[in-house]
């Protein structure tokens, strides 16, 4: 993938990123376009309250519509009215908006920072950076929750990605994301696929419709979910007994709000979250998102979120930095999906595939959904 050197908006406009002193040249009011839910509220404790404090008359708006990025900035675009300013994406929605022009390239060198011992970004993110467009903030996972109460008795608690498969053993309603993604590549796994083959064969017709007829076997026993705060609320009200959604979701249900689940890691789903600056802002605006950007990513800020969430923050620096949870003064660092205990058995979710057949197999999802 290209690393294309530009120069930073902020610098032609004779600004410098990072620093507040220069706000008359740059827009008062961003809006940010998050998740929701327990992360959104970890950004808002590490990123915009410290930010907005240091930035005078600086306001954040923030708007709950992330998983509908995509979709939304391409009619913004054809509607020449972009009203977003920085969007919280995952990273293969990132490249699919980098590839349409719809978000900005950034070099990370120049407009992001570097590490407290100099450490240039490009190195501090390291592999992380996967996309000309993207600016992580966390490693995070797609994992499994379930009702410790409602295991059968006698029976052991779920721990293989295909107990979800097992309505026998484990019987009640399960909670799947209304997507193909991750749904397809464990229906794969539990199919028989082995795991260095899943996305070789999702790429053919044939195993896409493997995929599906597998997800036929408990499609009757599935709520779907849209937002990340469902599943935690349809395992604390007993509508479910097993569910995904994001493991820091489920850490808060779990630590935060002393609900009866488990967590099950097996299989769990690696992915990067993290910022697009949308392409086409006014310089008013640009220069405050690249201002903000500039803050939000650096070592302290990410360190800073994992206080809040069990999020694996993006840069190397920030690892030493994550101690105990702000407020339950638990230690963080057995939370992470990226401990060794919880990694045992990861899946690594493939950015370039879902770039490249992400709207023909959702079409195809989407399709099976309404049969």
């Amino acid at each position: 993938m290209k690393k294309t050197k530009i120069v930073s908006a902020v610098s032609v406009l004779g600004l410098t990123a990072g620093l507040a002193h220069a706000d008359g040249h740059m827009a008062n009011d961003m809006t940010l376009v998050s998740w929701g839910g327990a992360y959104q509220q970890s950004q808002i404790s590490a990123y915009t309250d410290p930010y907005t404090a240091m930035n005078d008359g600086v306001t954040v708006t923030w708007d709950e519509s992330s998983a509908e990025a995509v979709a939304k900035l391409r009619a913004m675009n054809e509607a020449g009215n972009i009203t977003w300013d920085v969007v919280d994406v995952v990273a293969a929605d990132a490249l699919r908006l980098c590839d349409e022009g719809l978000a900005m390239e950034i070099d990370a060198d120049e407009q992001l920072a570097p590490a407290p011992d100099g450490t240039s970004a490009e190195d501090d993110f390291g592999d992380l950076l996967v996309g000309d467009c993207f600016i992580p903030q966390i490693v995070y996972s797609t994992t499994f929750g379930y009702r410790t109460d409602m295991v059968p008795e006698g029976v052991e608690a779920p721990n293989d990605i295909c107990d979800v498969f097992d309505l026998e053993t484990y019987p009640g309603m399960r909670a799947l994301e209304k997507r193909p993604i991750n749904n397809v590549e464990w229906a794969l796994l539990c199919d028989g696929v082995a795991k260095e083959d899943v996305y070789d064969v999702l790429a053919t017709e044939e195993g896409q419709e493997q995929a599906l007829a597998k997800l036929d076997t408990i499609k009757d026993s599935v709520i779907w979910w849209s937002a990340g705060a469902d599943t935690p609320q349809l395992l604390a009200d007993g509508e479910v007994f097993i569910g995904s959604t994001y493991n820091g979701r489920l850490f808060a249900a779990i630590e935060e709000q002393g609900q009866p689940i488990g967590m099950m890691w097996d299989a769990q789903v690696f992915d990067l979250d993290g910022w697009i600056i949308p392409e086409g802002l006014p310089e008013d605006r640009l220069a405050r998102a690249l201002d903000f950007v500039y803050f939000a990513t650096d070592t302290q800020r990410l360190a800073d979120q994992a206080k809040y969430i069990s999020y694996g923050p993006a840069r190397l620096s920030s690892a030493p930095l994550v101690g105990q949870h702000a407020t339950l003064g638990i230690d963080m660092a057995q939370h992470m999906p990226t401990d060794p205990e919880n990694a045992k058995n990861t899946f690594l979710y493939n950015y370039e595939f879902w770039a490249d057949y992400r709207d023909d197999i959702d079409a195809k999802f989407q399709a099976w959904l309404a049969q």
